[in-house]
């Protein structure tokens, strides 16, 4: 499911790292859409596509993450979009993961405030950047949401 209404932000959210989002683990992320005038009105619509049923996240300790420009180019429009390797300090654990008791499927207020969060977060950088964007970001213990990086969605 991708939202192709131009009046609405479409959010994907699984635990641990982004790979498991697009790199084809069983499961479905949670998913969402919010209406983009009810978001700045600031009383978001916000309905859930589908819940979570991942069933392995990916964790790192602490670590670091190393870029290496593998051809030194961009493509136009594309900042980079494939051409780069990244290269952790360590290597990712696969952990079994159980939203049955998170706060995203159990505290209806969490889960409110976390998806509002996140689309507030993505309609802000539609606006700075002028077109649909393609995010991954992270958000960290205390709920603040972090942008990894952005592109134009094609």
């Amino acid at each position: 499911f991708r939202s192709d209404d131009e009046s609405e932000i479409y959010c994907e959210v699984v635990k641990g790292l982004g790979e498991v989002l697009v790199g084809n683990y069983p499961g479905r992320a949670l998913s969402f859409t919010c209406g983009k005038e009810s978001l700045r009105s600031g009383d978001p619509a916000i309905t859930v596509e589908s819940f979570p049923s991942k069933s392995v996240g990916l964790y790192l300790p602490e670590s670091l993450m190393f870029r290496s420009d593998s051809n030194g180019e961009d493509l136009e429009g594309y900042a980079g979009a494939g051409l780069y390797d990244s290269v952790p300090l360590h290597y990712p654990e696969p952990s079994r993961v159980d939203y049955s008791s998170d706060p995203i499927m159990t505290d209806m207020g969490f889960r409110r405030k976390l998806l509002t969060e996140v689309a507030r977060v993505g309609l802000e950088l539609e606006d700075v950047l002028g077109s649909a964007q393609d995010i991954e970001g992270c958000v960290d213990k205390d709920g603040n949401v972090h942008v990894v990086q952005t592109r134009p969605q094609m």
